[in-house]
């Protein structure tokens, strides 16, 4: 099906895609009855041109409501579960919202001022349907540097990266992902799904892994994503045996060698790989070598509508498919003069392949060094009885800080070995890493928090 004069999502919904399905843990629903049916209390008319926020409270009614919008609304913005209810009143007049669309009350939205439009499961009578405009997409950023930020972006844009690869590449895949659909990691993979023609398992919050492959294989899930922190929580359940993916994708956090390594041995017949993207950048790249990094030869000249270049060690893109601006009153310029979004994400050339070492951010300055978690990070997990760690700093009168690693051990790591273990750990990181990099202490805990948009959350103490 070729892209109509005004791309909208719901375009690819049709009779062909008949036994394709959207579903979460409760629910189930079939592509084809999208079509035919308002999920928008019969009112999604009303909703014609104006600025919506969608503020269901899951995931699959979030979708039946973009789905049904898309070329309907001006814009849409997609509000993920963890905001915190005192920025809400901001992002409203930020993004200049004056519809909302709910299953639950909003207090803090509840003045009068807004049009809210319920939405539900049950299927409503479908009302007249047509795409009438390009609806802007507006979405949050994850924070990782600071307060999230609203991001625009169209549909085309998006979508860029599958349509360049052809929607029939993974034509009746079955698709899931640990992402929540409404950050831009989740989202990529929702629209995989339809406009690929295939079917999406949908993750709930605080749903226990082994719970969640449980329907995953149930479900004869075939392509999943997450972030490299998702898939180590996976690694460390004991329950990656029941799972069978053919398609494996790590992107949203450095993918280190050992998480790479341990995903392939777990899943030895799949397809195994990590892209790079940002809400802000859009979709730069996928490698599927097995390798952490990226080869030098993506740097440089356009590469089907992306063009990315390192200045003082930051990874930039330019490309058709980045975010068109940052939303709000006070909202900073998205690129340089150029064109180039600075991804902040700093690299390092070793050899023929560039590096992640982290972000601009989230560097630890000890005495005036500076030290990327991620740096340290790498090292350890690449000891065979460490699943996951943080690198991360404390306070020190000496120094102003030092580095701290926390540690999980491996199911099966010998408790009796733990002093062995951390002295090779600290013989590890002394010999690839500089003196002031190397953890001062090493400390073994149980698990590490991974924030909502799966990333491995980070504190200093």
């Amino acid at each position: 099906m070729s892209p109509p004069e005004i791309f909208a999502l719901r375009q690819y919904l049709g009779p062909e895609l008949k036994g394709r399905t959207i579903s979460d843990a409760r629910h189930s629903v079939s592509l084809t009855d999208i079509i035919r049916h308002s999920y928008l209390i019969g009112r999604s008319r009303e909703l014609s041109g104006r600025s919506v926020l969608l503020a269901a409270s899951g995931q699959l009614l979030t979708a039946l409501a973009m789905l049904e919008l898309d070329g309907v609304a001006h814009r849409m913005l997609l509000c993920p579960p963890d905001l915190d209810p005192d920025r809400m009143q901001g992002l409203l007049e930020d993004a200049e919202i004056d519809a909302i669309v709910t299953d639950r009350p909003l207090h803090r939205c509840d003045d009068g001022r807004y049009l809210v439009v319920g939405i539900d499961l049950p299927e409503r009578a479908a009302v007249g349907w047509k795409t009438e405009r390009v609806t802007e997409w507006l979405m949050l950023t994850s924070g990782t540097s600071g307060l999230p930020k609203i991001v625009a972006h169209t549909l085309d844009g998006l979508a860029g990266a599958i349509i360049a690869e052809g929607p029939a590449r993974n034509q009746n895949a079955i698709w899931a992902t640990f992402y929540d659909i409404r950050r831009y990691g989740g989202l990529q993979i929702f629209l995989r799904a339809i406009i690929g023609c295939g079917s999406m398992v949908l993750s709930e919050p605080g749903e226990a892994v082994a719970d969640y492959l449980a329907r995953l294989q149930a479900a004869r899930v075939t392509h999943i994503s997450g972030t490299p922190s998702h898939w180590r929580k996976l690694l460390m359940s004991g329950a990656a045996a029941n799972f069978s993916p053919r398609y494996v994708r790590l992107s949203g956090e450095i993918a280190d060698q050992a998480v790479l390594d341990g995903l392939a041995r777990a899943y030895p017949h799949a397809s195994i790989g990590h892209a790079y993207a940002s809400t802000e950048a859009g979709v730069g790249f996928a490698v599927d070598d097995g390798r952490e990094g990226f080869p030098v030869d993506l740097i440089g000249p356009n590469r089907d509508g992306v063009e990315m270049k390192v200045v003082e060690g930051s990874l930039r893109i330019r490309s058709c498919r980045a975010a068109r601006a940052y939303i709000g009153a006070d909202a900073p310029a998205l690129a340089d003069a150029e064109g180039f979004v600075d991804t902040g994400d700093m690299v390092e050339l070793r050899g023929e392949r560039y590096h992640f070492v982290g972000r601009r951010g989230g560097i630890i300055n000890i005495g005036g060094l500076k030290v990327h978690p991620e740096e340290v990070e790498a090292v350890i997990n690449r000891h065979e009885s460490v699943r996951m760690s943080r690198a991360r700093s404390r306070r020190s009168p000496i120094t102003g800080a030092i580095v701290v690693a926390d540690v999980v051990l491996a199911d099966g790591a010998d408790a009796g070995r733990r002093e062995a273990i951390r002295a090779e750990i600290l013989d590890r990181c002394k010999g690839c890493l500089a003196a002031y990099k190397v953890p001062a202490v090493i400390r073994f805990v149980e698990r590490l928090d991974v924030t909502e948009a799966g990333k491995l959350a980070r504190a200093d103490a």
